[in-house]
């Protein structure tokens, strides 16, 4: 009987292993592909065969029109399940790791319950809430279980009582002044926030990473030319880059998205660098280089997956101020009119702060408590997903 013995370290064959691995695509990179391509499918018919007229998916009984917007975000949902969601259920214990770390922190607990809310109201709201429709006549009904002077209101919807009107069910957040429900405004503002903080992300997370990693890894002169190139970035004014734009096309979501986004990659690329450098040196990494895997390839397998959790973090970080700054150029109106973001609501209420505060403090607390719960969100993910920053702050 012969007996057979394991090849020996030195004698393998690692650049063919490595090459036959490197071509060889994930179950999750399996699973997008499947998954994006009825999407390609759908916007093929809808540019090709279907009038300019009719709604996208009119074939299947809805009056919905997808816009490009529309597309890019269900392409970011489709990349954060993938590569985000799965990759947490096929390996439980990794995530029960995570969570016991996570859920000590109580404040961002309750801020991923809050931000699921609105993940869930952005997605479905819109099947069940009516679009906000403007009616003068009932303009500045208050709140469920409040009153205004009936003076202020042109027709009180609930009870007329001592001159004053009560609000009612049927607006439970009451009304603008041109009689749009507060409440509806808030569930569709949801859909354009969740749209916001996914494209943005993705664009970024995309940009600024594959720039970082390159800038890193490449040295030299591209290093040299891409940091510089970062710079500008970094300090190029997007405010006026914007007003330029929407002078010369126009205001729209997709707009605000591509110009915010396209600026606001300077900071990960420069994070993503730093954080590459570091890990190059790690033991690991020179293990890899000496059983002859390529440079690409210790980027894709090493560098990439050990820099994951800080860029999630990093990016979690910067939702909060593309949201602020869409809810500012709304508020000096300089957004677009037909978007019914949170912006838009609170700027519809400034001029009638002293006797209808609610359109602006209800969509105003919800911005708040949305960004406050993102900043809780990224510290927790910290913490969670790379405990050595804890332990070095002690």
């Amino acid at each position: 009987m012969t007996e057979t013995h394991p090849d020996r370290f030195d004698e393998v064959e690692w650049s063919e292993i490595s090459r036959s691995r490197w071509f060889e695509p994930s179950v999750n990179t399996l699973g997008l592909v499947g998954t994006l391509l009825p999407l390609v499918v759908l916007a093929g018919y809808d540019r090709a065969v279907l009038p300019a007229r009719t709604p996208t998916l009119a074939v299947f009984g809805l009056g919905y029109d997808l816009t490009a917007v529309d597309y890019l975000f269900v392409v970011t949902l489709v990349l954060f399940a993938w590569y985000l969601v799965v990759p947490l259920a096929q390996h439980p214990r990794m995530t029960r790791r995570y969570w016991r770390e996570f859920r000590r922190n109580r404040p961002a607990v309750v801020g991923l319950g809050w931000l699921g809310v609105v993940f869930v109201g952005g997605l479905f709201g819109p099947l069940v809430v009516s679009a906000p429709e403007q009616s003068v006549l009932i303009g500045h009904q208050p709140p469920a279980f409040l009153s205004v002077d009936a003076a202020n209101v042109a027709t009180c919807v609930g009870e007329l009582h001592d001159g004053r009107c009560h609000g009612t069910l049927t607006h439970p957040l009451g009304t603008t002044n041109g009689g749009k429900d507060v409440f509806a405004g808030i569930v569709y503002g949801m859909q354009i926030s969740v749209k916001i903080a996914f494209i943005t992300t993705t664009i970024v997370a995309a940009i600024g990473v594959s720039v970082g990693t390159v800038s890193a890894y490449a040295g030299g002169w591209v290093d040299e030319i891409l940091m510089r190139f970062v710079d500008v970035v970094l300090s190029f004014p997007t405010l006026l880059m914007f007003l330029l734009i929407l002078y010369i096309y126009g205001a729209g979501l997709g707009m605000f998205i591509l110009v915010f986004s396209l600026f606001a990659w300077g900071g990960t690329a420069r994070y993503v660098r730093s954080k590459s450098l570091s890990v190059a040196e790690e033991p690991f990494v020179d293990a890899s280089r000496m059983s002859g895997a390529t440079t690409a390839q210790v980027v894709r397998r090493h560098v990439v997956p050990n820099t994951a959790s800080s860029i999630i973090t990093q990016l979690t970080l910067l939702v909060p101020g593309f949201l602020l700054a869409e809810a500012q150029l709304a508020f000096l109106g300089l957004g677009d009119s037909a978007i019914p973001s949170w912006g838009q609501l609170i700027a519809a209420g400034r001029s009638d702060l002293s006797f209808a505060p609610w359109i602006v403090l209800a969509p105003g607390l919800v911005l708040f408590a949305t960004i406050l719960s993102f900043n809780f969100l990224g510290d927790a993910l910290l913490d969670a997903l790379n405990p050595e920053t804890e332990a070095e702050s002690q």
